[in-house]
């Protein structure tokens, strides 16, 4: 890791409810965002936030998420997604993650994630 990140540092992932981040309930429901989904652009916006401080060779990997899907978006509500840096410790950083749409909030929490090496993540993956 570079010494450049500091606490604050912030990342976004911005995306349109699309079908295939949806799930459906019920036949009289709207087809909305899903958890899963929506989780996917939390670590996105997370994820951006480290690129900057990244060495060559380097990559961060989600290894903790806490987060309340407060309320529903229904296809084609426009998303947005931060990540800020709360704490970094050695390798490991952890994020405050929210998710608007444009109604206001929908989903808040944290997520840790983990800076390694690709190349010995790749060997202990082949063994």
């Amino acid at each position: 890791m570079k010494p450049s990140l500091r606490t604050g540092a912030t990342g976004t992932s911005d995306f349109a409810v699309g079908e295939e981040h949806t799930i459906r309930f019920a036949p009289a429901l709207p087809a909305m965002l899903s958890t899963p989904a929506l989780l996917w652009f939390l670590e996105q916006a997370a994820i951006r936030a480290l690129e900057p401080g990244l060495e060559a060779g380097e990559i961060s990997l989600g290894t903790e998420v806490n987060i309340q899907h407060l309320a529903p978006s229904p296809s084609g509500s426009p998303i947005r997604c931060v990540a800020r840096l709360l704490q970094a410790d050695g390798n490991q950083f952890l994020f405050q993650v929210e998710a608007r749409d444009e109604r206001g909030l929908i989903a808040r929490g944290t997520h840790r994630r983990v800076v390694v090496s690709a190349d010995r993540l790749a060997r202990k993956l082949a063994r």
